[in-house]
């Protein structure tokens, strides 16, 4: 549906003929790891990338503390449209509902990127939490309205988008999100004196309930029970940390399963790069950056069939996806790797080689032609919304999905 707020993009006929060299970047979204997840990593590791390619990227967060999260990301914006105004920026990039307000009196491009569907996301939350997911869908919702250019990071979430928030395909177009390979991969596997003994899974997650770790728990429990020798990591906070604590502790599971809580990053590289399998059984995931640290990290993956993990994880090449609530074939699936490490290897691999299409710099460079395209109506762009199960765009054209896992926060 045509925005009331759209901006006349023919008033800049030459931003769009020699591209941007100005962004701005507006999040609320907490910068840190640990408060902010994956869609912190995802925002800053763009950031970077543009900056190597001679973009000034300029990131406005809020700077005050507020009790109420959803009121913080309101008074934000309210806040920074005005900034925003007086910056002069060639492109505006919102990340989720961020640049509602200044989109209502744009001067420049406004785009949205989505991280995370947040109509999609308060779905598995109950309470307060939920009607306080439901605002902040509603402004999400202005914002994405109010865009000239959607960003998804996978067919899923674009599909959500449409859905949820009446924005037709025709306006979405999809751009992975990306990974610092030099961060993360080593150029030799570790080698088998390395290796936690017993074999470790490691889980990496904001502790959502969407994260699913009650089924991964009981999966574990399974395990035990079957007499296969294992140890879990689990690393990450949030708000479930303490029931799925109890829940371990229920079922007398306190000498395999460790919470870990946040780490420094170069423990959390020693944990991907001892660990023997990934895991991490979520109902809802827009993308997952943590499956593509796994393959960075040559792990085989074990997943849920669900949302759009198996647009990243590629099902019996990267990983093993099962129903996200069944322990059982959970259970299945990681005893099954753990019992094979010719097979754990030939999907570690193939996770090696698949990462590339994810590389930051290349994922940059196709945001910045992808966006740049669909500012100017250009085919290219609006052929984007239409590509073939399995296919995610970069620069040129070229894909950057696997042949199941076209990328999917």
């Amino acid at each position: 549906m045509p925005s009331s707020s759209s901006l006349d993009i023919g008033q800049y006929p030459d931003l769009l003929l020699r591209g941007p060299a100005r962004l701005a970047f507006v999040t609320s979204t907490p910068l840190s790891v640990a408060e902010g997840s994956g869609t912190y990593v995802g925002i800053s590791q763009l950031a970077r990338s543009l900056q190597e390619q001679n973009i000034r990227v300029q990131i406005h967060a809020p700077a005050c503390w507020s009790p109420s999260f959803t009121a913080k990301r309101i008074l934000f914006n309210l806040w920074v449209a005005p900034r925003l105004r007086r910056g002069r920026y060639d492109w505006v990039v919102g990340f989720d509902l961020d640049g509602f307000h200044y989109a209502r009196k744009k001067d420049t491009p406004y785009i949205a990127s989505i991280k995370g569907v947040i109509a999609d996301e308060l779905t598995n939350e109950r309470g307060a939490v939920r009607a306080a997911l439901r605002l902040q869908a509603a402004l999400e919702k202005l914002a994405v309205q109010r865009a000239d250019v959607v960003v998804a990071t996978s067919r899923y979430s674009r599909e959500r988008i449409v859905q949820a928030y009446a924005v037709p395909a025709s306006r979405i177009v999809i751009v992975p999100e990306l990974i610092d390979l030099q961060a993360w991969a080593e150029t030799d596997p570790p080698s088998p004196e390395a290796q936690a003994d017993p074999p470790a899974i490691l889980t990496v997650a904001h502790m959502y309930p969407r994260k699913n770790l009650g089924v991964l728990l009981n999966a574990y429990a399974l395990l035990r029970d079957a007499s296969v020798p294992f140890q879990a990591w689990i690393v990450g906070e949030g708000p479930c940390r303490r029931a799925w604590e109890r829940l371990r502790d229920a079922l007398d599971l306190r000498d395999r399963v460790t919470f870990l809580g946040t780490i420094p990053r170069r423990d959390l590289v020693d944990r991907y790069r001892r660990a023997a399998i990934f895991c991490l059984p979520s109902r809802q995931e827009g993308f997952g950056i943590v499956f593509l640290e796994a393959m960075a990290c040559g792990k085989p993956i074990v997943a849920a069939r669900a949302a759009a993990v198996p647009e990243t994880v590629a099902d019996g090449e990267t990983g093993l996806l099962v129903d996200p609530e069944d322990p059982t074939a959970l259970a299945h699936a990681i005893g099954g790797l753990l019992c094979d490490p010719g097979l754990r290897r030939a999907m570690g691999e193939t996770g090696r080689r698949k990462v590339e299409r994810y590389r930051a710099d290349r994922v940059a460079a196709s945001f910045l032609a992808t966006v740049r395209s669909a500012l100017n109506g250009q085919p290219s762009a609006r052929r984007l919304t239409h590509m073939s199960p399995g296919v995610s765009p970069v620069a040129g054209g070229e894909p950057v999905g696997s042949p199941s896992a076209g990328g999917g926060g």
